[in-house]
């Protein structure tokens, strides 16, 4: 049987920041496959691979119409993953409301779209004395990119910010700031074919009074661990939740809520950072599963 040749999909500003690449590339040749590392943006012949993984394409926010026409164009030459129809549904935080209708525990997210009132959207949001602190990002986004954290005080700064995305015709998502974040952190969970790999803690990022990062992504302060029962409950509910098969990869990132419960923040299927320098073997368990894949 010939060695299955893997392309793992990057872009040109992130092929040196993705920590994730060299084991990846590394446990995936000592599992016997051809890899070669490409960026999306530069010429490469994709039918030459069995599979296109995606890795650190980050900047597809930014280039979402170029992203789709060239995952598009992919998908019909190889194997890509994780797929168009996954990329499509969750390059957009949208979703969250498809989670949310389905009963998975979410923060409580609500969408400005272009032609609405930031202030009125961001006053409603306020009606409710619970809040205090709130994020506006956008619907579109990663690595923190445009996401701000506001205090009550600071509607005009918040609803300025939001019509600078409106005024772009990006639609504007809100989200109360819950505070155990900064007691907590994030929790971010690894799935590989569905199953549990390994999870890790990040730091809370959002500073209040601290404009949006420049760079490709906010940079984070992380730690290897162990998630509890109800942590695992919830990612569950969220895969199985999806409106596709079980993707080759995915992260549930998870905070808690005012009461303690996890919550999901951000489900990630295209493009995220996986921390195998935090999970001893998770590179060699990912690459089995992309091995499994790619002989079937």
């Amino acid at each position: 049987m010939s060695k299955p040749s893997i392309a793992l999909v990057t872009a040109v500003a992130a092929r040196h920041l993705d920590e994730d690449l060299p084991p990846l590339e590394s446990a995936l040749r000592n599992a016997g496959a051809k890899v070669t590392v490409a960026e999306w943006d530069r010429p490469h012949d994709w039918s030459r691979s069995d599979i296109a993984l995606l890795r650190s394409t980050w900047d597809y926010t930014q280039r979402l119409p170029e992203v789709f026409a060239w995952a598009g164009k992919v998908a019909g030459e190889t194997t890509l993953l994780n797929p168009l129809p996954v990329v499509q549904w969750n390059s957009d935080k949208h979703y969250l409301r498809d989670l949310a209708d389905k009963g998975v525990p979410t923060v409580p997210s609500s969408f400005i779209e272009p032609g609405e009132n930031a202030h009125l959207r961001i006053a409603d949001l306020l009606s409710d004395p619970a809040v205090n602190e709130f994020v506006v990002k956008p619907a579109v986004g990663a690595g923190s990119r445009d996401a701000q954290r506001f205090g009550r005080e600071e509607q005009e700064d918040a609803a300025r910010h939001a019509s600078n995305m409106l005024t772009e015709k990006r639609s504007v998502l809100l989200q109360p700031y819950l505070g155990k974040v900064d007691e907590h952190g994030e929790t971010a969970l690894m799935y590989f074919q569905g199953e549990f790999s390994h999870a890790i803690r990040k730091g809370p990022l959002l500073k209040r009074k601290e404009g949006p990062t420049t760079e490709l992504f906010a940079k984070e302060a992380i730690t290897a661990r162990v998630p509890d029962a109800a942590e695992l409950g919830v990612a569950a509910r969220a895969l199985l939740a999806l409106p596709f098969e079980t993707p080759l990869y995915a992260r549930v990132d998870l905070i808690r809520d005012q009461q303690g419960d996890p919550v999901v923040l951000e489900l990630e299927l295209i493009e995220p950072s996986l921390f195998f320098p935090f999970s001893a073997g998770s590179a060699e368990g990912f690459a089995a599963a992309v091995m499994k894949r790619a002989t079937v």
